[in-house]
């Protein structure tokens, strides 16, 4: 898992509330439990002007205009921003899978549906929660200039601003540790790999028949 520490981006604003998951990445491309190969389908019905499975070059499909993913002011964006309760609907991994492989590092929203706030941490992407009124700041900073780039400065649990403000937000102890080496579930596991094969050893030898 890639780490995760300060990031310094362009801002997609998704200005959009309970935004699910097969919004995110709709139940057709769930058929592949691969975790690349979605970014291309993400919000994919809002994306295109025709429907498509995994068997369609996504580059053959017609982008829809007036979807904010589309317009070229946005291109580039690694910082996902939206309104409250993102994430809602299936617990479907490959909504992460997607937003992560589309280029995105962090979502920040007034609050998330708890599983896909976990699967964020996860999969090395930041779900950054901030006050309403803090959310419609970053809108409006967007909306003056599309190409302004805010930052997230993980180690300080702070969102920069442009013009100088800055908003801190909470984060679990152990999930910030975990983003910033970099470390998913079987990642901090394997920091005690030592540790597991010594206890395998002394088991072994405690009770060499459970090994026959």
């Amino acid at each position: 898992m890639r780490a995760f520490t300060i990031l310094s981006g362009k801002v997609l604003p998704l200005d959009r509330a309970n935004v699910d998951t097969d919004a995110i990445i709709p139940k057709q491309y769930l058929k592949s439990i691969r975790r690349t190969g979605f970014g291309p389908f993400l919000f994919d019905d809002w994306r295109y002007l025709d429907p498509g499975t995994l068997d369609i070059d996504p580059a053959t499909r017609r982008l829809n205009p007036e979807f904010v993913l589309n317009r070229p002011e946005h291109k580039g964006a690694t910082i996902l921003l939206a309104r409250e309760n993102f994430g809602c609907g299936s617990s479907r991994e490959h909504a992460i899978w997607a937003i992560d492989e589309y280029g995105f590092r962090c979502v920040i929203a007034p609050s998330f549906a708890d599983i896909f706030f976990s699967n964020s941490f996860n999969n090395g992407v930041l779900p950054m929660v901030l006050k309403p009124e803090e959310v419609q700041a970053v809108f409006a900073v967007v909306a003056a200039d599309p190409v302004a780039k805010i930052t997230v400065d993980l180690p300080a649990q702070q969102l920069c601003l442009p013009d100088g403000r800055a908003f801190g937000f909470d984060i679990d102890p152990g999930r910030k540790d975990k983003l910033i080496r970099g470390l998913d579930a079987i990642g901090e596991t394997l920091q005690h790999a030592d540790a597991i094969r010594a206890y395998e050893a002394r088991r072994k030898a405690q009770a060499p028949w459970l090994f026959k």
